[in-house]
């Protein structure tokens, strides 16, 4: 059992602080059933599963907003020995703890239930219609998650002069609007949409040949878990499964799952991914154990959360000196069918510019066009202004708008992402601002570390995960992101670092 450590001997913090402890695992208890679901569970299996996490959603609901935790928060709020040191551990806990109660308590228990049994289910009906390449199929669910977003945003209510979506934000980005992420977004468009029409004419593009070559699956998933230990991710602590959309999960620090997917004719998919989920992972081993399951040992927000993703996917994993110490590795995985492929062919396969339909497979350039047009959507299906029936044709009309791509049919375009199915909007702005903090987190790394980036040619990653544990992963939730990302770099959160790097890198791959 984890033991938590405290500056404190009040008896009253003491029984909260087990009590939520008991409240956590009881909610991970429901992580591991979330987990064999998308693992291991056999297909018949989908209704039962959602029974089950529905009950335990609601019980731990409950005992999470209970009075007797109301009373015992209140308590501690009172008490000097807890409060008096306003940056202690127990005063940074109690501040969480507060928040997270009265939240919770917006939401009635039964609704709680209703929101697990249909995400358990809308995946398992949005998996089938991605198959089966049918968004018709998935269209009642949607409305059904969309309806139950309604209600839980109207329950949360939200700032004047703003919108259902700001409510469900919060449980992502707290302190995130839809009008703060347009106005972020709006001039990155731009300056992205400047860059990709240079790289479009670009008269000296790289070598598309990594990317054509086809090799055996199994050799790819020994080839990624070499990659995956190498930086960092510890499989004493962890695991990596299969799943038709790569995740992460994690039950307590020494126990975090992640998977990914392979395509025979795409291993830079598959090294992508998963060491998009190794940066979730390493995240979330790299928490304090002694604070485990409690507000300074959980992830502040899923923005930083996927600024540790994308740092060692784009920053770390596209890097030159990445692939110098890669491409003797992808030759003794693969041998000859590689034997063509020299450092730059590989380096610049890597950084392949495109507009493409798929998202997880966007390169840099390009992704996060891909999220405007999901941020769009699912604000305009919250106000009601677009029927689900709808989305279909608004993902195409984006598309072919933003990226100046047709999309030709539904499991290529809008049924691509499970997140809606898991009853989740109000999310993804994140992963773009994960793309703007990990430049900016990037950048500090290099200030701190000089030469960083060369230790990556000979395989030195250690440097750059402390930095990073220290840094970010140690701190949990004392800080908000804001805050946070203002502490380790010294500066407010920028475009400016994502895009002086991007034009950098690019420019000199693409000869602009």
């Amino acid at each position: 059992m984890t033991t938590n450590t405290a500056t404190t001997t009040n008896p009253t913090y003491a029984r909260l602080i087990e009590r939520v402890l008991d409240d956590s695992r009881l909610a991970r208890c429901g992580a591991v059933l979330q987990w064999d679901q998308e693992t291991k569970m056999p297909p018949q299996g989908v209704e039962p599963r959602g029974a089950q996490l529905a009950v335990l959603a609601r019980v731990a609901h409950e005992r999470r907003t209970s009075s007797e935790v109301g009373d015992m928060i209140a308590a501690c709020e009172a008490a000097p020995d807890i409060v008096g040191d306003c940056d202690s551990d127990e005063a940074v806990t109690i501040q969480r703890l507060r928040k997270d109660y009265d939240r919770s308590t917006c939401i009635p228990s039964a609704l709680v239930a209703e929101e697990a049994q249909l995400a358990s289910q809308a995946q398992h009906n949005w998996a089938e219609a991605r198959r089966n390449n049918d968004f018709s199929q998935f269209q009642p669910w949607l409305e059904k998650v969309v309806t139950l977003l309604r209600h839980k945003a109207d329950c949360f209510g939200w700032a004047e002069g703003g919108e259902p979506w700001d409510a469900l934000a919060e449980d992502y980005e707290p302190g995130c609007t839809a009008a703060w992420v347009e106005s972020v977004f709006t001039p990155l468009r731009v300056r992205l949409q400047n860059l990709l029409d240079r790289i479009m004419g670009s008269s000296t593009p790289p070598s598309n040949a990594f990317n054509e070559v086809k090799l055996p699956v199994d050799a790819q998933e020994a080839f990624v878990r070499d990659i995956a230990s190498s930086i960092g991710f510890d499989f004493q602590r962890g695991r990596l499964d299969v799943s038709t959309h790569p995740f992460c999960t994690s039950f307590h620090p020494r126990d975090v799952r992640i998977t990914t997917r392979f395509h025979e004719n795409n291993v830079n998919d598959a090294i992508g991914s998963t060491m998009h989920e190794c940066g979730h992972g390493i995240y979330e081993q790299g928490l304090r154990q002694d604070q485990a399951l409690l507000p300074l040992g959980q992830a502040v927000s899923l923005g930083i959360h996927e600024s540790q993703s994308r740092l060692w996917e784009n920053q770390v994993g596209r890097s030159q000196q990445f692939w110098q110490w890669c491409h003797p590795r992808l030759k003794q995985h693969f041998g000859d069918a590689v034997n063509t492929l020299d450092l730059s062919a590989v380096y610049g396969g890597a950084n392949i510019v495109s507009p493409s339909l798929i998202r997880v497979e966007a390169d840099e350039a390009t992704y996060n066009m891909h999220i405007m047009i999901r941020f769009e959507i699912e604000r305009l299906l919250l106000k009601g202004d677009l029927a689900a029936a709808d989305v279909p044709a608004a993902w195409a009309e984006r598309y072919r708008e933003y990226l100046g791509i047709e999309v030709p049919d539904d499991a290529n375009g809008c049924l691509q992402d499970v997140h809606w199915s898991m009853v989740s909007m109000g999310y993804f702005p994140t992963y773009t601002l994960g793309n703007l903090y990990s430049a900016q987190f990037f950048d500090a790394a290099k200030r701190a570390m000089p030469g960083l980036e060369d230790g990556f040619a000979t395989g030195e990653f250690e440097p750059l995960r402390t930095w990073l544990n220290e840094n970010i992963h140690k701190q949990g939730r004392r800080h908000l992101p804001a805050d946070l990302c203002e502490v380790v770099t010294g500066s407010p959160l920028s475009a400016d670092y994502l895009m002086d790097y991007l034009e950098g890198k690019l420019g000199a791959i693409y000869g602009l």
